[in-house]
């Protein structure tokens, strides 16, 4: 259907792009926040497990690699999100992005749980440091992965589940 503008010559709309992800900005800040620590925090295992393959065994030599992780993550958040903000207009969480955080960190918080009591028994068995520290890290890991694969379900399939 073509519309009029003010010329009195009829355009046709452009039709929306397959690309385009109709979601609100929370739903988007999801996404960044999965994608950053999945790539970070992804880097930092492969680098770790090369260090921990080559025998080292003092917790210090990690935290340079750490540090590069975090800061890497925390300037893919800041990038996304103004991207995010540039390219919709962000609004403030509603109840419905409460409620889905909310029962996505309840979904998914035994395995930050069950990763403290792993590396409390660590601790106790006599394991190295570093191993306690990368069991503690690997733990917060995949409980905030999981998290935000569970606000992405739920914002796109509802929260039945």
């Amino acid at each position: 259907m073509a519309i009029p503008n003010s010329e009195g010559s009829h355009i046709r709309p452009t039709p929306p792009s397959p690309f385009t992800i109709h979601a609100s900005f929370a739903e988007k800040s999801v996404w960044i926040q999965l994608i950053s620590l999945t790539l970070g925090l992804g880097l930092y295992v492969v680098v770790a497990g090369s260090m921990l393959r080559g025998g080292t065994d003092v917790l210090i030599a990690y935290m340079p690699v750490f540090v590069v992780a975090v800061l890497f993550i925390v300037a893919v958040n800041v990038v996304g999100h103004i991207a995010v903000a540039i390219a919709s207009r962000p609004n403030g969480p509603d109840e419905r992005d409460r409620l889905i955080g909310w029962r996505a960190e309840s979904n998914c918080s035994w395995i930050l749980g069950a990763g403290v009591i792993a590396a409390i028994g660590g601790m106790i068995a006599g394991v190295g440091e570093v191993w306690v520290a990368h069991l503690l890290l690997l733990s917060l890991f995949v409980a905030e992965v999981v998290k935000d694969i569970i606000q992405l379900v739920y914002y796109r399939r509802g929260m039945s589940l």
